[in-house]
């Protein structure tokens, strides 16, 4: 038998394969498609203390390889997720992470954990750091490292449930904000959330947006998210959740070989509400092919050439 659990801050999961936040409901609207008990963990679309009604349509849009999004948060808020959506999921077979978002400081975020501390069905918070589609797209939390810091320190301050960072890729060194969620006290990093994005049509000369910028996720996503990821792995000593343009368990298993720990599936999910399950279910088959007994053996075996470890002297190999 392949061993393919993995435990973070005390956490254990069947397996590292967990859906993304806002690609697969707020709770079980997909448990028809991928049964809960199938993965590691469900991923809630974001959760802020008021409802929002998020951004002006159209606010997706089809690429050639993804897709351009900008549903801008939209969500019931707090106490709708503690009335109708948490009694709900309570019975799921799963760790149930929940994604929470501030309006604009980190007391926001303190107040949601503080709120929803003392929920059982929740496992553990994902703190949103990084979405496009609010404030201008101007990431403050997501940009500098002493502004992650204090967000992630401000909801550690609030609840003792495990907390992950979820990282922007639209900086230039992710490693140095994945240390500021670090020193806040993250239990692990999300690496990554969406890229930067537009989309024009020449003939009418508009954007395929209303809010003209937007979040690009999906299969061409995927070699930038495997960087990060690796970037981020390197830079911190916490685990890491890999996030971008998974669609298979091969994928998976690149994502935890640059470093994760655990590997959610998004924008995949989309086409096919059964992926996630499916490819849980595929990765003992394919570790028994290579001769792997355990999944946690591969997490950060990169094997590094001679050449490129010769010009990073310290690196680690």
């Amino acid at each position: 038998m392949v061993q393919l659990s993995v435990e973070i801050a005390g956490l254990r999961f069947r397996n590292p394969v967990l859906s993304a936040s806002g690609t697969f409901g707020h709770g079980l609207e997909m448990q028809y498609m991928t049964p809960p008990e199938l993965i590691g963990g469900l991923v809630s679309k974001s959760v802020s203390l008021m409802p929002r009604a998020g951004n002006l349509a159209p606010r997706i849009c089809e690429t050639e390889a993804g897709f351009l999004n900008s549903i801008g948060l939209e969500n019931h808020g707090v106490q709708h997720y503690i009335e109708n959506v948490l009694p709900e999921v309570s019975q799921a077979d799963t760790n149930i992470v929940t994604n929470i978002v501030g309006e604009g400081s980190a007391d926001d975020y303190a107040e949601l954990a503080a709120i929803l501390d003392e929920q059982t069905a929740i496992a553990a918070f994902e703190i949103n750091l990084s979405c496009p589609n609010v404030q201008g797209a101007k990431l403050p939390f997501a940009t500098d490292p002493s502004a992650a810091e204090a967000v992630v320190a401000a909801v550690r301050a609030a609840t003792s449930k495990p907390i992950f960072a979820k990282l922007s890729p639209n900086v230039t060194r992710i490693g140095e904000i994945a240390k500021g969620a670090e020193a806040g006290g993250a239990d692990g990093i999300t690496a990554v959330n969406t890229l930067l994005g537009m989309q024009i049509d020449w003939r009418k000369r508009s954007p395929g947006l209303a809010n003209v910028v937007g979040g690009y996720s999906g299969v061409a996503v995927k070699p930038v998210a495997l960087r990060c990821a690796w970037e981020c792995a390197r830079a911190v000593s916490i685990p890491i959740l890999g996030c971008g343009g998974v669609g298979s368990a091969a994928d998976v298993l690149e994502f935890m070989v640059a470093g994760c720990t655990l590997v959610q599936i998004g924008t995949a999910s989309f086409a096919d509400p059964s992926l996630p399950g499916r490819v849980a279910g595929e990765l003992a088959s394919l570790l028994e092919e290579n001769s792997v007994s355990d999944i946690t053996h591969l997490i950060g075996s990169v094997r590094y050439p001679d050449a490129w470890l010769a010009a990073n002297s310290g690196a680690k190999s």
